[in-house]
């Protein structure tokens, strides 16, 4: 078995408080999250030792379900899940890190750090899967990370009105 970390970084122009009070809403993934297309079983704020399910996107017009379990928290700083469903990747583990920083126009900001680790056995074919599937991956982060911020500005628009 090989074992794999993909991460991604991107700023989220909202204070690590806003995006924690997010990330933190198991129910609300669906709504930022990349390959997630429905969250079908939650428990609203993620609890350590709880479970949520969703349907997500894989490869193309593959679908999948998942189950994850939230197995660390740190309050506004950390929190690490581990799911089932990928096959074949195995063991996996997705963990988000956020560190507070100023944005550009000087106002709070969020540094995110969106990683996944996990397992892929089937030898050489495995190697192959994952150089075909890291890329999509990367790319699924990066563009989970835009649509929370994108999804917190409009929040924001919405309540200073």
């Amino acid at each position: 078995m090989n074992k794999y970390v993909v991460a991604e970084k991107a700023v989220v122009n909202a204070s690590v408080e806003r995006v924690w009070e997010v990330i933190s809403r198991t129910d609300r993934y669906a709504e930022w999250v990349a390959g997630a297309i429905e969250v079908t079983d939650h428990h609203g704020v993620a609890t350590v030792g709880r479970t949520y399910a969703e349907l997500n996107r894989t490869l193309g017009p593959l679908r999948t379900s998942s189950v994850w379990t939230v197995t660390e928290i740190d309050p506004l700083k950390r929190r690490v899940d581990t799911g089932t469903g990928f096959a074949p990747l195995q063991d996996l583990t997705s963990i988000f890190e956020l560190q507070p920083v100023k944005g550009p126009d000087g106002h709070d900001a969020t540094e995110m750090t969106y990683q996944v680790e996990y397992t892929l056995g089937l030898g050489p074919l495995g190697l192959l899967l994952n150089s075909i599937q890291q890329p999509g991956m990367r790319a699924g982060m990066r563009t989970s990370m835009a649509n929370l911020d994108a999804l917190l500005r409009s929040e924001r628009s919405t309540t200073a009105r």
